[in-house]
């Protein structure tokens, strides 16, 4: 019977699996060993039970041929001792695990991708569109995790599937809903058959989405909108009401926790003034908005944004109508000195002092991914509007393209690339384990142990220092931006940009005498979106950034 999985022959008559295509481990001394050995031959021989389950013809001596197999066993090993989350995806998944091994990771996915096509599942009940999503993302979670885990596929690769699925189950949902707002004589849809053509409904994607570089249990960042000239409204109450309800829909289609799991957690507080605006809004109100009270960390944000569903030509017309927000041609010394404040509220120094590796978090810590992206983001930000090349989403690809035009060091690309892509794959080892969004690395001995055999180093101290080398040569990089420049992190890190209280900033905060952290945190952010007639004008803006250090 295992003869049938993959269709080499041995001389024996059994069957090579490891002559699949697409090579499931390319490497084998690049797989980690099990950190849990008991938990690795639990989880194997529960794989095994499920699949005998199954019924499915020779799925059960395909699996214990795996397990016998020796690539296949050390990678089933890998998966079941380290990441209870893929173990959980294998046992309710065995017969994906088979297409994996007949067609590898590149055919598996297509043919996952293929389940949810968004015309065919617009035509589908809310409850069949919610369980295809939720299956098509177990079974991304598993082939994209293995491909990560075994080393067959890059960094790049791994984040590019990650977010071409987002944007098929975004418009997915997206085309569910609007084909039942249609059919309930809400709105009428230039093409039925097609309901995001030219529908005016906008989905940006942000962030990590909107480049492509998803993380492996990521959030995704969304902001809603919707032209009016473009939109036909048929509806009893508002066009606005009625978006405001697909948001909301679009959400719960997303995030509402299933026996069958969920998509993907949803935020959409990048959108404008997120306190005070609805979910989905109209374009002229976003655009009013940038105009009168864009701030420079929103203009480093929408360096990523890309249309990922809905009306991707009015998405991409929008964008183009807020180039001159993001993209200044000339940029005055106030405005220059208010993007330096992107970098110089976070208080990082060359040759800093030594970084407390457990409990680190590698995106927002010292020396961390974000320091990374701020980099490139505030550099782009400068001399991108003089430039169009420089205006690319890709973190990696931005270094480059900066090194070449002279604005930083020859060698920051392959350094900070280098360190970039091995901070992504600790991102991603650190949410396979439970899928869960943690950026922290584990706390406890016990727990970084086995983290560092996750990993694959032999013990905690040389994963440590494998870290610890990566996180001051990019803190040494993000220090050496406008050096000569006043530091405005006070005490430590004060960081009022984003959607996200920095947790450096709220320890600064508390040790400043401060109680309620977070809410001290939404407040200045709040001050920031000019809400107050004494924040309204950029310059005001530029000054309170400044003096917020003092102030505190």
């Amino acid at each position: 019977m295992v003869a049938a999985v993959c269709g080499k022959s041995l001389p024996d008559g059994t069957s090579d699996l490891t002559a699949a295509p697409n090579n499931l481990v390319p490497d084998l001394s690049l797989l980690p060993a099990p950190s849990a050995p008991e938990a690795a031959e639990a989880g194997l021989q529960r794989w095994i039970d499920a699949a005998v389950r199954g019924n499915h013809e020779g799925l059960g001596d395909f699996a214990q041929g795996a397990a016998d197999d020796p690539t296949l066993g050390a990678l089933l090993a890998a998966i079941f001792g380290n990441s209870p989350f893929l173990g959980q995806c294998l046992a309710i998944e065995p017969d994906f695990a088979r297409t994996l091994v007949e067609q590898g990771y590149d055919a598996a996915l297509a043919g996952v991708f293929a389940e949810i096509e968004p015309v065919a599942l617009s035509r589908a009940s809310e409850e069949t569109v919610m369980t295809a999503l939720r299956r098509a993302r177990r079974r991304t979670a598993l082939a994209v995790g293995i491909a990560e885990i075994s080393r067959a596929w890059t960094v790049e690769q791994v984040t590019g599937a990650l977010s071409r699925f987002a944007d098929l189950t975004i418009e997915a949902a997206v085309a569910h809903l609007l084909r039942v707002g249609h059919d309930k004589g809400e709105i009428a849809l230039p093409h039925s058959e097609f309901p995001t053509r030219d529908c005016g409904l906008i989905v940006l994607g942000m962030g990590k989405l909107g480049a492509r570089e998803l993380n492996y249990s990521s959030d995704i960042d969304l902001i809603l909108l919707f032209d009016h000239d473009r939109v036909t409204y048929t509806g009893k109450t508002s066009v606005q009401e009625f978006f405001v309800r697909l948001a909301r829909g679009l959400i719960r289609i997303l995030e509402e926790r299933t026996n069958d799991g969920y998509v993907f957690r949803t935020d959409l507080r990048l959108r404008p003034d997120p306190n005070s605006t609805p979910p989905a809004l109209s374009t002229i109100a976003a655009e009013t908005y940038y105009e009168s009270a864009g701030q420079n960390w929103e203009r480093a944000a929408m360096i990523k944004a890309r249309p990922v569903a809905g009306d991707i030509t009015a998405g991409t017309a929008f964008l183009e109508i807020l180039r001159p927000f993001i993209w200044r041609r000339s940029l005055d010394f106030d405005a220059i000195q208010d993007i330096q404040s992107i970098k110089r509220q976070i208080n990082a120094h060359r040759g800093g002092a030594e970084i407390a590796i457990a409990g680190h978090n590698v995106k927002l810590g010292r020396g961390g991914i974000r320091e990374i992206e701020f980099f490139a983001q505030t550099q782009q930000l400068i001399w991108g509007g003089r430039d169009a090349s420089l205006r690319v989403p890709a973190t990696c690809e931005a270094l480059r393209r900066l090194a070449e035009a002279g604005h930083i060091q020859a060698d920051a690309p392959e350094q900070l690339g280098e360190a970039y892509r091995f901070l992504r794959t600790v991102e991603h080892r650190l949410q396979m384990i439970d899928d869960q969004q943690t950026h922290d690395i584990p706390d406890t001995p016990e727990r970084l142990d086995q983290f560092a055999v996750f990993m694959g180093y032999a013990d905690t101290e040389s994963f440590s220092e494998a870290l610890s080398q990566r996180l001051h040569l990019v803190e040494d990089y993000y220090a050496g931006l406008f050096e000569d420049e006043a530091d405005l992190a006070g005490p430590g890190t004060l960081v009022f940009t984003g959607a996200d209280d920095h947790p450096d900033t709220l320890n600064t905060l508390a040790g400043m005498g401060f109680h309620e952290t977070a809410a001290i945190s939404s407040m200045i952010r709040a001050w920031h979106h000019g809400r107050y007639r004494a924040t309204r004008s950029a310059r005001a803006r530029e000054i309170l950034t400044e003096l917020m250090p003092r102030l505190l």
